[in-house]
This record gives structure tokens, sequence and C-alpha cells, in this order.
């Protein structure tokens, strides 16, 4: 039996994955320019729950890519000497794991996760610029030492300079920029060899490139103080 004809829809499928993951980048984006210019929450929610339809659409699409990749690896295993009912095969697996779906499925979705982080970012540095003498200013004992732990936040700790396009470790938390940390994680691949964060005291001993997500609240603070 010749499955080239699965192949390729299942590599059209992941292609869908690909603009599901742009939709949702995109709304992450509107959501945080709603933050940033104080439109009301409702908006804001409306973005969220674009976010997380989003994410049903993505966790269906992985339950029907996974379906037929398992209907293929038993037929491949077992070789029947009938051709069976690929078609129902696959519809009865992809049944069973819409089965378990739940909404702490889509809360746990990697870019629902990151949308949340960024807004809760968006919100502390919105309240900064709005909220001067609010409880946490004035826990702060010396507002010069605040300010100048707030830039070293904006420092790159591999250049030691203000980064331009900041991507955050989902493992580790810490933040680089961008086009330095890939020339080194790339540099470390072709040396077969792992990377440890950069960051000083950090024990994480394997950055990967998979593992960087864009952080466009941090980029957006930088940007803001900028222009002050």
């Amino acid at each position: 039996i010749s499955f080239s004809g699965v192949d390729s829809s299942l590599s059209s499928l992941k292609n869908c994955q690909s603009y599901i993951n742009t939709g949702m980048e995109i709304a992450t984006r509107v959501a945080l320019d709603l933050v940033e210019s104080f439109n009301d929450a409702e908006d804001v929610n409306t973005m969220e729950k674009v976010v997380l339809e989003f994410a049903a659409m993505d966790r269906e699409l992985n339950h029907y890519m996974r379906a037929t990749e398992e209907t293929v690896n038993q037929i491949k295993r077992e070789k029947p000497e009938t051709i069976p009912d690929l078609k129902n095969m696959v519809k009865e697996k992809f049944t069973a794991l819409e089965s378990m779906n739940s909404d702490s499925d889509l809360q746990r979705n990697e870019k629902y996760v990151y949308f949340k982080d960024q807004l809760k970012e968006m919100r502390k540095q919105c309240c900064k610029g709005m909220c001067p003498d609010n409880d946490e200013a004035i826990e702060q004992i010396d507002e010069d030492i605040a300010v100048t732990q707030s830039q070293m936040n904006f420092i790159c700790p591999i250049t030691q300079m203000e980064m331009k396009r900041p991507v955050r470790n989902k493992v580790c938390g810490h933040v680089y920029e961008e086009e330095v940390i890939l020339k080194f994680i790339r540099s470390r691949e072709q040396q077969k060899k792992k990377l440890r964060c950069p960051k000083i005291g950090c024990s994480h001993s394997d950055v990967k490139e998979s593992d960087l997500m864009p952080d466009e609240a941090l980029k957006r603070a930088i940007d803001s103080q900028k222009k002050q």
C-alpha cells in the first residue's frame, strides 16, 4: 500500500498549523496595542477569545494528524491482505482523541500561555507609567536604584548592550538579543555541543532555538523608554 497521498496531505496540514500560529501572533500583537493605548478591557478579552479559538483549531488539527499517522503506522505494522477502510479508521481514532478534550488543554497551549504572559508584562509597564505613586512604587526605598534595575532588564547578558529584538527562553525565563543568541546556538550545534544559558548564575544547560519566544512586551518597554 502506498501512502504518498497521505504524506502529502499531512504536509499540507502542517502548513495550516503555521497559519494558525501566525494568527495567534497577530492577535497577541493587537491585544498588546489595545493595552498600550488603554482601550476597553472588553476589546482585550475579545482578542483572548480569538487566541483560544485558534488554540482549539490547533488542537483539532493535531488530533487529526495524530490519528492519521497512527492509522498509517498500524497498517504498515500489521500488513493486512485487503485494503482497510482508512477513512473510518482515522475517524475512530480522531473521535477517541477529541472525546478527551478539556478547557485546560487550551489553557496550556504554548501560544496562549505566551499571550497571557505578554499581556501581564505589558500591563505592568503601563501601570508603571500611569501610577508612579502606587503601593509598589511607595515600597521602593530608592527610586534611582529601581530605575537602574529596570534598565538592567533591557540589557542583553551576552552583548551587555540594550536589546533591540529581545527573545525570552521559555525554559529558564531569561532574555537575550535574538540575533546574538541564535548565532551562539547555531555555532554550538555545528560543534555538536549544547549551549548553556549565558545569564550568570543560570543552571539551564541546553538552550534551544525552539525554546525562544519574541518578548514583544519588553521590546515595547525598551522602545517607550527611548522616546522619553
